[in-house]
């Protein structure tokens, strides 16, 4: 399905349901690329669609590469790159959530995490 703006969880969600429907141990996160939320009015992103299909256990941290317009996101810098990432989430703090993005793995500004995963959806879909 194509991207249509502030609706990525239409297209992501149903995959990442189905993908942690197979995680047997107990989650402490859930990190997602995109939006937890969307603005400073609380719409929801992806992020907040699956926090609630998680019926709220989980906390889901987004971690966005571009600005929405109207987002509250706290900006991260990192790798010494000058294009911040935008960190939202929902079930805990968004600034405890920017730490944690900030502290993860990898020299570049996208962390290895995420860089891992966006290949493997990438080889997998060709």
């Amino acid at each position: 399905a194509p991207y249509v703006p502030g609706q990525l969880y239409l297209r992501e969600l149903p995959c990442l349901l189905a993908v942690l429907e197979r995680v047997a141990r107990p989650l402490d996160a859930v990190l997602v690329d995109g939006y937890a939320v969307l603005d400073d009015l609380g719409r929801p992103g992806l992020g907040a669609h699956l926090h609630a299909a998680l019926e709220r256990r989980v906390p889901v941290v987004g971690v966005a590469k571009t600005h929405f317009r109207g987002s509250t996101a706290v900006e991260v810098l990192r790798g010494g790159s000058t294009r911040p990432l935008y960190v939202t989430a929902v079930g805990m703090g968004p600034e405890r959530a920017a730490e944690g993005v900030g502290r993860m793995h990898g020299p570049h500004r996208i962390p290895t995490l995420l860089r891992r995963v966006d290949r493997l959806c990438r080889d997998a879909s060709r």
